[in-house]
């Protein structure tokens, strides 16, 4: 194997997929990538034996020799990082080492056979749709801040997936918040499949989908989810759990609905979460006609509150909340108004974009 390419062109692949490469590994072939070269296209193959990424760059200068190596992941990167712009990195194997030259810097690598090297098995998919990278990027930014972290209940630690015929739904719960983002999508199916992204598949992929405009096509199997763009091909094992009914938290019953600015809100509960107890972040919400009272107060006796003005006419209400919760949804929605539905103070709160929006979130309440 021997080759030339830019620096440039390598450095882009090479992060993302160094990325999914865990520090700490078990099998020393896991802390490196696979280097193959065909023809002038070079992959770049990184996995933890969850999520596995492939990078692909076309050569501008045509290879002396092709063939597959794996190094070190963290090294080469490292390398190539520190190597000036505009440089050209020449690679050449020698033996069980790899040769990495540029400019007047050589660097020898240590490598493994590739035949060693975990694959991520392929599995026939079931569905099958190709969407907008930006689309689904959007999904994902919408929805995985509520996907628990290192919740005993595994299968909270991930994204739902669900696929029904002309759509396709993301639901990320940690028990306390839920978050739901729905995009229309030309998926023809008969039946609706629920799969759960792990963490890291969810994580990595949302590293990848720079491209808004472009397309990537996405592959659902019974153990695995492959999405494919032009420069990459992503591959996650799926969580083997039942994801909680999402369905039966959504509030259906409400009988207060106040709409407010998202901005003034936001502000607001930003403000009082400065004094609102460092453990427990909850803050109460006095709710009557057109205003909303937001006040926080911690063991030391300090206490902030805001007044902000809101679209309400109705019985006065008095809830609290964990505000770091609210201004995590405050983060993600848009537009100018937040609508906001209750019922009374021990039942769940829906936050929505008041105009036709395609996310909807529940927060539980909080007894203060």
């Amino acid at each position: 194997m021997k080759f030339v390419i830019s620096r440039e062109a390598l450095l882009k692949p090479l992060n993302l997929v160094a990325g999914v490469v865990e520090r700490r590994q078990t099998l020393p072939i896991l802390s490196n990538v696979m280097l193959e070269l065909e023809g002038n296209q070079l992959s770049i193959t990184g996995t933890d034996l969850e999520v596995e990424l492939v990078g692909r760059v076309t050569l501008e200068q045509a290879p002396e020799s092709g063939g597959e190596i794996t190094v070190p992941a963290r090294k080469l990167a490292d390398i190539c990082k520190s190597l000036p712009d505009g440089s050209d990195i020449e690679f050449t194997q020698d033996e069980q080492r790899v040769i990495v030259k540029s400019g007047r810097s050589r660097f020898t690598l240590s490598t493994l056979a590739a035949n060693d090297f975990p694959n991520v098995e392929e599995s026939p998919g079931s569905q099958d749709f190709t969407v907008k990278q930006g689309d689904l990027k959007r999904l994902i930014d919408r929805t995985s801040f509520a996907m628990a972290q290192q919740d005993v209940r595994y299968y909270l630690n991930g994204m739902l997936w669900e696929v029904s015929a002309g759509q396709l739904r993301v639901v990320a719960t940690d028990g306390h918040r839920l978050a739901l983002c729905t995009l229309a999508a030309p998926i023809e199916t008969q039946e609706n499949q629920q799969v759960i992204l792990p963490r890291k598949g969810v994580v990595e992929l949302a590293r990848l989908l720079m491209n808004e405009n472009d397309d990537v096509r996405v592959v659902i199997g019974s153990n695995h989810i492959r999405a494919t763009t032009t420069d990459f091909t992503f591959t996650s094992k799926l969580v083997d759990g039942k994801f909680p009914d999402y369905d039966r938290v959504l509030p259906k019953s409400s009988t207060k609905t106040v709409f407010g600015s998202r901005n003034e809100l936001r502000q607001a509960f930003s403000r009082t979460s400065i004094l609102s107890n460092e453990k427990y972040r909850g803050v109460r919400l006095m709710l009557s006609d057109a205003s909303l009272q937001i006040v926080a107060n911690n063991p030391e006796q300090e206490e902030a509150e805001e007044i902000v003005n809101v679209d309400y006419q109705g019985e006065s209400l008095e809830i609290g909340f964990n505000v770091s919760y609210l201004l995590d949804v405050m983060g993600v929605l848009s537009g100018d108004t937040v609508k906001l539905s209750l019922s009374d103070a021990n039942s769940s709160a829906l936050l929505e974009e008041s105009e036709e929006g395609d996310s909807m979130y529940v927060v539980m309440p909080m007894r203060l």
